[in-house]
């Protein structure tokens, strides 16, 4: 723990988190939201929170999110955790594969805590930045912009920023166009021709439009702060940001505008969008270039091998691995064994598996530390009308 983070910690524990005196005034603080426990990636998070899944042979999916920031010049960033909290706080530290290792500002974990105000466990995503909002006054921020851990994508913030400022608006929301079948799973949004959103509506069963929250927002914080405040007073409230604070904004007729982004975003809250994601990394394997790098905390192991008798076809395959059998269109994670007449296929294959002799992956995703044994069967080709096989892993 930095210096700046020690001292940081004990005002905290001291008032509650609460620090009299702003450290230094930043224009911006992030609120990176990363407690979920992503239910509906079933044995993928039986141990570890959802932000902390492994993604693309060698990332975790919160190293999306803390890119992003630091690329995008914001340098303050709240990580609000508390599902399985252990290994994404020991993954994160201080921040320094990201370049948040500050003397002012910098990444800071913030899980729940029991203060003199009686503040307890996270009960969603707003009580969360609610409870922390000490944490954000500590800095004097103008703005506040609260993200997912649990995204897929690159963006630029500034440019955000730079619109909400340019529009004069109270909130500003990220928005994609999805198509008609995937819009009940977000809230969606109605704007008129300037782009101010004039309708809202959390997960309708029926969508009137394809616009899609990508779960990105940026308030004024005097304005974020009172309908925080607003909010932690209503018992009728489950307060979430998309079920509650958004629509009391547009209640209060506050000015709410869409930032639309035209890149590559995928929301992986489910094992078949995990997939899908991975694979997309196939079709365009991006996600190093020198311009926007993902930056992660990397283990230090040697070049993958793959012997004369490995066969390996449109995959991505990382250090560590050793490949003596067929690797056919998959994504493998770093330290996985595929051994001499194995075959896998259409998967991802996260860190540390070892396939035997002999077994047959076929479009499955496999956990980390994962052991397939001599000649199993695991999943059936998707063209055959299988459907994805998922494997947990060894975490003892």
């Amino acid at each position: 723990m930095s210096n700046r983070q020690l001292t940081l910690h004990f005002d905290m524990e001291a008032e509650g988190r609460g620090v009299i005196a702003p450290l230094e005034s930043k224009e911006c603080v992030a609120m990176l939201l990363a407690g979920g426990r992503g239910t509906r990636l079933e044995v993928l998070t039986e141990h570890i929170a959802k932000p902390a899944v492994a993604f693309g042979g060698r990332y975790r999916l919160i190293d999306f999110t803390l890119s992003n920031c630091v690329h995008s010049g914001i340098d303050t960033v709240g990580v609000l955790t508390q599902y399985l909290p252990m290994f994404l706080h020991d993954y994160i530290g201080k921040g320094q594969p990201w370049d948040l290792d500050r003397m002012t500002g910098g990444v800071y974990l913030l899980p729940p805590f029991e203060g003199g105000d009686g503040s307890d466990w996270y009960s969603g995503s707003a009580n969360s930045v609610y409870q922390n909002r000490r944490y954000i006054e500590s800095y004097n921020p103008s703005y506040v912009l609260v993200l997912s851990g649990d995204h897929v994508y690159k963006m630029d913030y500034s440019k955000m920023l730079d619109y909400h400022k340019a529009n004069d608006a109270d909130c500003t929301i990220a928005v994609i166009d999805v198509s008609l079948e995937e819009a009940s799973r977000f809230g969606i949004m109605t704007v008129d021709a300037k782009g101010r959103i004039v309708e809202f509506e959390e997960k309708p069963a029926k969508p009137k439009s394809t616009l899609a929250s990508m779960g990105i927002y940026i308030f004024n914080w005097d304005l974020l702060r009172e309908n925080l405040e607003q909010d932690n007073l209503d018992s009728n409230s489950v307060h979430d940001f998309g079920k509650n604070i958004i629509p009391r904004m547009m209640a209060g007729k506050l000015k709410m505008m869409a930032y639309h982004f035209r890149g590559y975003w995928k929301d992986v809250g489910t094992l078949e969008s995990l997939w899908e994601a991975n694979m997309d990394i196939l079709k365009n394997p991006n996600l190093g270039q020198a311009d926007w790098p993902v930056l992660t905390r990397g283990r230090n192991r040697p070049p993958h091998h793959i012997s004369p008798l490995g066969r390996v076809r449109d995959s991505l395959v990382a250090s560590g691995c050793r490949i003596s059998g067929l690797v056919e269109h998959s994504i493998v994670a770093s330290g996985v064994v595929v051994e001499e007449g194995a075959i896998v296929r259409n998967s991802v294959v996260l860190a540390d598996t070892l396939i035997k002799r002999g077994a047959i992956v076929e479009y499955a995703i496999l956990d980390e530390r994962c052991i397939i044994a001599e000649n199993a069967v695991v999943g059936q080709a998707r063209d055959e009308g299988g459907s994805l096989t998922v494997v947990g892993g060894s975490w003892d």
